[in-house]
């Protein structure tokens, strides 16, 4: 990859000795990764350029999410923007300077796309659930990482648009996420129009799942999270990989896959727990995350 990869984030590894006593990181670092107890929360650490998903932010993201999916300690994951805004998307300044390039910046902006696509997706890979915590605008690419998360949570405030029709450019890889998360019909429009919508309309499409007050937006994240990693780890990690797995199935082989998944799912040391604490009307068992 030309470049994209030249100047990777040092983030602290996220296992369980440096869970409990992380290492200071830099605070200008674009990502910055907190974990408190079993939740980890990735920000986007450049407020004041509206947190773009510049060469940087995508390299310090993809270390972010390599680093967390090796974590057996963190259950849940927040990801957020620092300042006003969530994401303004991809940086078009960084990209309109590689029009010097020979190629005109051909090749770059492939690989730049490649390598957004593989963070994405990563994402979706990951075997803790992401929940999208937006305040401001989340543009572009930046609507594009909400809609890749597993869950998303927007302040009154929040606005979100697909606008890269605007300027020329359509919105073709955040078109990916988007529709997977919305109707034909409402992506289609969001990516035609190009136009911002509010947080309660992005609830009424499916694009977002709560919409709270700016100021009980953190919480509200949070509280999410917790009830996440209160959950056994097993059942979350084979539930959110089927999830995806059979959404690109026919009806009858993700039945069969659903069978199958559950069968081994079932296996597990903590669904025998479980399942034994419910018939003997038992508290909840300390899960042992096998």
């Amino acid at each position: 990859m030309i470049g994209l990869l030249a100047n990777p984030v040092l983030l602290p590894c996220l296992t369980m000795e440096t869970t409990m006593n992380v290492h200071p990181q830099p605070t200008d670092s674009p990502v910055l990764v907190e974990v408190d107890d079993t939740i980890a929360t990735v920000t986007l650490n450049r407020p004041k350029s509206i947190n773009p998903l510049s060469e940087d932010m995508l390299a310090g993201l993809q270390s972010a999410w390599d680093r967390i999916g090796q974590d057996r300690e963190v259950k849940a994951v927040i990801l957020r923007g620092a300042g006003d805004h969530f994401c303004a998307g991809h940086d078009l300044k960084e990209m309109t300077a590689r029009r010097q390039d020979e190629d005109g910046g051909h090749q770059y902006f492939i690989d730049l796309f490649a390598t957004c696509s593989k963070m994405m997706t990563s994402i979706v890979e990951l075997p803790q659930p992401v929940i999208a915590e937006v305040s401001g605008i989340a543009t572009a690419a930046g609507c594009q990482l909400v809609a890749s998360c597993d869950l998303a949570v927007a302040s009154e405030d929040a606005r979100f648009a697909t606008s890269g029709v605007n300027f020329g450019l359509f919105c073709s890889t955040p078109m990916v996420a988007l529709s997977r998360n919305v109707s034909r019909k409402h992506a289609m429009e969001m990516l035609l129009l190009g136009e911002f919508i509010n947080a309660s309309k992005a609830a009424e499409i499916g694009l977002v799942n709560r919409v709270v007050p700016g100021n009980q937006l953190a919480a509200e994240a949070r509280s999410i999270a917790q009830i996440i990693a209160e959950k056994s780890p097993v059942p979350v990690k084979i539930g959110k990989k089927a999830f995806y797995a059979q959404a690109e199935m026919t009806l009858h082989d993700a039945y069969a896959y659903a069978g199958e998944t559950m069968a081994k799912n079932m296996m597990a040391r903590d669904t025998e727990l479980g399942i034994g604490a419910f018939i003997e009307k038992k508290p909840v068992p300390e899960w042992t995350g096998e």
